[in-house]
């Protein structure tokens, strides 16, 4: 497997655009389109939240009728309290960007984010959807700018495996810097591959690749109503399509998991005034779902954030947010480190170099690593450091 460069058109067949529409009033690309020359496989994970946006409802319906081929996409609102009208406005930009790309209304995903509770301006967003089908092209960088809403940065990645006696693209693209707490996928992710898959196959692969990525970000705690997570495979890498006996299924969902683990990194990097990547890795586990639920406790922990922020080793927070993560440990057998600092093991304080403790938080990515027992299951999770600028921006978020 290779890196490869761009994020959702890197497969073949995927071209992309983004353009300035008006939704978020001033300035900046917000509206993005994204298609497949050819029909896909399209699967989907969507939010939990109660107040699920209007798109959501849309996409599902396309994507359980399985051939979604495009996705529409707009920033700066997020469709959602809306009502029976919100749907009606998820609608209408579904058939205007099938009617610009000549396709069914079913072949159209909808994707909004942004501020909650307001109508979109649909006829704006309607008239301008001829221009962004007008501009697709194999260059997404555009599409990238399109879906951020405080993001300071795209969020794009892809990997090339050999597959079939060829080559396989796998791609991404995603959102996300604010009211990130996945329970489900995430925030928006819009993945692709040229792979020829089947559908259930491909279904179970999003699912177990999101649970393993997506669904181990936190931000701040918040999950967003407009949560959603796209698979599109449109086989025209002209492989054999593959199923969960393909002796080359394991590769290619390694080639998913680390696009939706890159991806996920770089959202939980750019949270909303932060400065520091706090990764939190959980070793010695019973299993792999309570390793994940300790690294999520501590990098989900608000005082753990801010002691990141103030680049001091409270190893005492860490301890905190373990303990009341709800997975089963023995304390006495942790060990903990800060970086490659040793600060607390067997129940007891170990003497260290606090200065060099504290130099452990001090770059852009800092290493949080607990041993909790023998056992052989880990977990990695990914958070933020919690700054004063993320009350600033949340502070004035529609003002």
């Amino acid at each position: 497997m290779e890196e490869a460069p761009g994020g959702a058109t890197a497969p073949e067949g995927f071209a992309a655009c983004g353009i300035v529409c008006g939704v978020r009033g001033e300035g900046g690309r917000d509206l993005g389109l994204l298609y497949s020359e050819s029909p896909c496989v399209s699967v989907g994970v969507y939010t939990r939240n109660a107040f699920e946006g209007a798109p959501l409802a849309v996409t599902r319906e396309a994507v359980e009728a399985g051939a979604v081929r495009a996705v529409v996409a707009n920033s700066g609102n997020a469709n959602a309290a809306t009502g029976a009208p919100g749907v009606e406005d998820a609608r209408a930009m579904q058939e205007s960007a099938a009617r610009a790309l000549g396709l069914g209304a079913r072949e159209v995903a909808v994707a909004s984010t942004g501020v909650i509770g307001e109508r979109l301006p649909i006829e704006r967003i309607r008239e301008s959807i001829p221009e962004v089908a007008g501009g697709l092209s194999r260059d997404g960088s555009s599409f990238a700018e399109a879906i951020l809403t405080t993001d300071t940065r795209t969020k794009e990645a892809a990997v090339r495996v050999p597959l079939g006696g060829g080559y396989v693209t796998v791609g991404g693209t995603a959102k996300g810097s604010g009211m990130i707490h996945p329970n489900m996928g995430t925030m928006l992710a819009f993945l692709t591959t040229d792979a020829a898959v089947d559908r259930d196959c491909l279904q179970e692969t999003l699912a177990r690749t999101v649970d393993f990525s997506f669904n181990r970000v936190t931000v701040d705690g918040d999950t967003s109503p407009s949560d959603m997570a796209l698979l599109l495979a449109n086989g025209a890498a002209g492989n054999e399509p593959l199923n969960a006996d393909s002796s080359e299924y394991p590769a290619f969902v390694e080639a998913v998991e680390a696009v939706t683990k890159r991806l996920a990194r770089e959202i939980a990097r750019d949270g909303e005034g932060a400065t520091k990547l706090v990764e939190a890795t959980v070793e010695g586990a019973r299993d792999e779902e309570q390793a994940a639920a300790l690294a999520k406790a501590v990098v989900g922990s608000s005082l753990v954030k801010a002691a990141v922020a103030g680049e001091d080793a409270n190893w005492g927070r860490v301890l905190v947010a373990l303990g009341y993560s709800g997975a089963e440990f023995d304390p006495a057998g942790l060990t903990l480190y800060f970086g490659g600092v040793k600060v607390f093991e067997a129940g007891e304080p170990v003497a260290h170099d606090e200065k060099a403790a504290n130099r452990a938080l001090a770059g852009d990515e800092v290493e949080i690593r607990a041993v909790v027992g023998s056992r052989g299951a880990s977990a990695t999770a990914w958070g933020c450091d919690l700054t004063y600028e993320y009350v600033r921006i949340n502070g004035s978020y529609r003002t």
